[in-house]
C-alpha cells in the first residue's frame, strides 16, 4: 500500500561501519554492547539490531522486557540486556526469551528467582547495577549489602556483570567521572569481600568511549579480574559531540577521529504536495504568526508536530528543497507545515524535501534541530512519530 509521502531512511551500511569503528576504539581494552533501546533511538530496532550484530556487536541493550523480546526475535543469537530491569510479572518472559536483566533491588531478584525455579532454569545471568552518584537506578552501599547474599550457591541467578552509568562523561575536567569510577572501585571491593565475582564490568557510554576512557575502565576491571564492556548509544547512529568546550581546549584524538569517521544513519524526508502563490499581507498558518510582506510562493509538506517536527521550529528553521534552504513559515500544524520557496526556481509538486539529512551540499543535522528547539539530539530522533515509516536503504 502506498503511504503518505513522509518517511525515514535508515542507512544500515553506515550503521555497520559505525559499529566497526567504535569496536576498534574499544579494542583491545573492552567489548561492545550496542544500545538499541527506545526503538534504536527512533531509528527502528528491527532495522538496526541485525546490522549491529553483523558488524560484530555480540550484545544489544534495550530498555524493557518488551523491547528485549523484539530484539530476540530480530537477533536470535545475540545477548540481550534489559537496562531498565524486569517489572513484576515479567520474570517468565525473561526466562523464555533468554534475556539478561539489570537488577539492583531484592524484589527484582525475587521475581527472577521465582520464574527461574518455575522453569527449572539455572545460572540465569543478571547485571548488578551500582548507583555511583546519579541517584536513579542502582544499589548504594547499604542496598549492595542486602542484595549480595542473594547470589549464593542456592540461587538460580548468576552474577554475570557489575555496571554503573557515567552521567557526565562529556565534561572536560572529568571530576564527576573519576568520582564515579572511585565509587565503582569501592563497590567492587565490597563485592569481592563478600566472596562474589562477576565476569564483566559494564561501564561507559558513547561519550566515555569517544573521550578515550576505555583503557581506564578496562584497568579498573582488570584489578578485579573482570573484562570491560562499553555500551555506546548515540555514536552508533553517527553522532559525536560537537561542543568542544565540554572536552576542554584540546579535543581528544578519539573524538576528532570519530567526527571524521562516523556516518549519520537516519535521514528524514517528505515531498512537496501542493504549491500556491499568495499576495502581500496573506496570513499563513494558525493564529496568523506569519504575514507575507510581499508576493510569495509557498509549498505544503505532509509533516507536522504529530510526526515529530517540533512546533518550536515554526518561523525559525529551514528545510532543504532542491539543495537550498526553504524557511518554515507560519505555525507547524499537527500534520502539515508550509515552506517559503519564493527564491527556489522551478520547484514542483513531488519534489523531495529533506527534514533531517543531506541534499546536495547542504546538511541539516539532529544537532541543528536540537539547537533550534532547545533540546538534545536524542529527543529529536526518538520523537519522530511511529506513523512515519522507517525504510532500510
Amino acid at each position: 500500500m502506498l503511504t503518505r509521502p513522509c518517511w525515514v531512511e535508515i542507512d544500515t551500511r553506515a550503521l555497520e561501519d559505525n559499529v566497526r569503528f567504535l569496536a576498534g576504539l574499544a579494542a583491545p581494552h573492552a567489548d561492545l554492547l550496542a544500545v538499541v533501546k527506545a526503538d534504536a533511538y527512533g531509528h527502528s530496532l528491527a532495522l538496526c539490531a541485525p546490522p549491529a550484530v553483523r558488524a560484530g556487536a555480540r550484545w544489544l541493550g534495550v530498555t524493557s522486557v518488551e523491547e528485549g523480546i523484539a530484539a530476540r526475535a530480530a537477533c536470535p543469537e545475540a545477548r540481550v540486556l534489559v537496562l531498565g530491569g524486569a517489572f513484576p510479572g515479567q520474570g517468565g518472559d525473561v526466562i523464555r526469551h533468554r534475556l539478561t536483566t539489570v537488577v539492583w533491588e531484592t524484589a527484582q531478584i525475587d521475581e527472577l528467582e521465582a520464574a527461574a525455579n518455575a522453569a527449572g532454569a539455572h545460572a540465569v545471568p543478571v547485571h548488578l547495577e551500582i548507583d555511583t552518584g546519579m541517584s536513579r537506578q542502582g544499589a548504594d552501599a547499604e542496598g549492595l549489602a542486602r542484595v549480595l547474599p542473594r547470589f549464593g550457591a542456592g540461587s538460580p541467578l548468576h552474577l554475570e556483570a557489575v555496571m554503573t552509568h557515567l552521567f557526565a562523561a562529556d565534561e572536560a575536567d572529568g571530576r564527576q567521572t573519576q568520582s564515579q569510577l572511585d565509587r565503582t572501585d569501592e563497590a567492587l571491593s565490597q563485592i569481592e569481600a563478600a566472596g562474589r565475582h562477576a565476569e564483566w564490568l559494564n561501564v561507559g557510554n558513547s561519550a566515555a568511549l569517544l573521550a578515550g576512557q576505555s583503557g581506564t575502565i578496562a584497568a579498573l576491571a582488570a584489578r578485579y579480574k573482570m573484562k570491560a564492556l562499553m555500551r555506546p548509544g548515540l555514536a552508533l547512529y553517527g553522532l559525536a559531540p560537537q561542543y568542544d568546550p565540554a572536552f576542554g581546549p584540546e579535543v581528544p584524538p578519539t573524538l576528532a577521529e570519530a567526527r571524521r569517521r562516523l556516518r549519520p544513519v537516519l535521514s528524514w524526508k517528505c515531498r512537496v504536495v501542493a504549491l500556491r502563490s499568495v499576495p502581500a499581507n496573506a496570513v499563513v498558518g494558525y493564529n496568523g504568526t506569519f504575514v507575507a510582506t510581499e508576493p510569495m510562493r509557498l509549498a505544503l509538506i505532509p509533516a507536522g508536530y504529530a510526526d515529530g517536527l517540533d512546533r518550536k521550529l515554526s518561523n525559525r528553521f529551514s528545510l532543504l528543497v532542491r539543495g537550498q534552504r526553504a524557511p518554515l513559515v507560519g505555525r507547524i500544524s499537527m500534520d502539515q507545515a508550509v515552506l517559503d520557496v519564493t527564491e527556489i526556481p522551478a520547484i514542483q509538486t513531488g519534489d523531495e524535501v529533506v527534514i533531517l539529512g543531506t541534499q546536495g551540499t547542504e546538511t541539516i543535522s539532529a544537532f541543528d534541530h536540537a539547537q533550534a528547539a532547545g533540546t538534545i539530539p536524542w529527543e529529536i530522533f526518538t520523537r519522530i512519530g511511529q506513523r512515519v515509516p522507517r525504510i532500510a536503504i
